[in-house]
Parts: C-alpha cells; structure tokens; sequence
C-alpha cells in the first residue's frame, strides 16, 4: 500500500512551477538565462512532466505518482548532464569550447529543480498492510 506525504508532494509541485522563474545559466552579456531560455524542447518536457505530476495528485493515482515521480528524477539528471555538455561542447572547436565553459556557468535555478525532483520522491511511501 503506498501512503502519499501532501504536504511534501505540495511543496515539491509549488517549487516545480516556480522554476519558470530561477535563473538556469548566467551568459555574459545576456545575463542569467531561465529553463525557458536555456532549451524550449527542455522546458516543454519538463513541464509536460510536471502537468503530468498534477494531474496524477489530484486523481489520487499514487502507483502512477510514484513512477512518475521516478521520471521526473531521471529528467533532471539528464537535463542537467544535456546541458553540462552543450555548454562544454558547444562549437566543436576545443579552444573556443573551452573559453565558453568557464563563461557560462550553473546557476541556483538547478538546486530547485533537483530538490523538487528530491521531494517529490520522497512524497511516496510504501507501507505493509497489517
């Protein structure tokens, strides 16, 4: 039987919509990027994957919460090594990539999006049933 935690499910929701809003990357000269700004595809999914998350809540799915709770974790280790790498290998050309990387650094946007996955994991427990 699994027991859904509310209120750590809801933060992690609340703090998964407030990442339209942190800043991902900081580009010099442009200033700090948001998930938006850094890939449309990436933030397309990732909210697909959170609209998905609300919707299974409000249903009270908690087997499909869980797995999808499981998906989103997964997403942002992915996305966070997709964009390590793009940032790390963006023209090709080694001098040129090497300068980029120590220009456009991580931001505190990915400390959001990774506690968000953390406790929307969390959220779930599985319990014996007595």
């Amino acid at each position: 039987m699994l027991i859904l935690r509310k209120y750590i499910a809801l933060v992690g929701l609340v703090m998964s919509f407030v990442l339209i809003l942190t800043p991902m990357l900081k580009v010099p000269l442009k200033g700090n990027w948001n998930l938006y700004q850094t890939d449309v595809l990436l933030c397309s999914i990732t909210y697909a994957l959170i609209g998905g998350l609300v919707l299974l809540y409000f249903i009270r799915s908690l087997a499909a919460f869980r797995i999808m709770s499981f998906v989103y974790g997964g997403w942002f280790v992915l996305a966070l090594v997709a964009v390590y790498f793009k940032i790390n290998n963006y023209f090709g050309f080694a001098l040129v990539d090497g300068l980029l990387a120590r220009t456009i650094t991580l931001r505190w946007g990915w400390i959001v999006f990774g506690l968000s996955a953390l406790l929307l994991i969390v959220s779930t427990k599985r319990v014996r049933e007595v």
